[in-house]
């Protein structure tokens, strides 16, 4: 029943609140999504980074090629 015609149903008690829910997951979604890419590209970096520092030591003769292998499969190079 609707008091004085101002709908003052459940969808004026909820409307709200789910609206309020849809705007926190879909901040936190976005949080989510950006935080997990950026941890991702770094990893990426780093790894890539690793390896290039490894090839300049072995292009400088610092080490030998065991020792370049082994840093190497040791940071997760192939």
């Amino acid at each position: 029943m609707m008091f004085g015609g101002m709908g003052w149903g459940a969808g004026s008690f909820l409307g709200p609140i789910f609206m309020i829910l849809f705007w926190v997951l879909l901040i936190a979604g976005t949080v989510w999504l950006v935080l997990a890419v950026s941890r991702q590209s770094a990893q990426r970096q780093a790894t890539t980074s690793g390896r290039a520092i490894l090839e300049d030591r072995l292009a400088r003769g610092e080490i030998d090629l065991d020792e370049f292998n082994a840093r190497k499969s040791a940071i997760g190079g192939a």
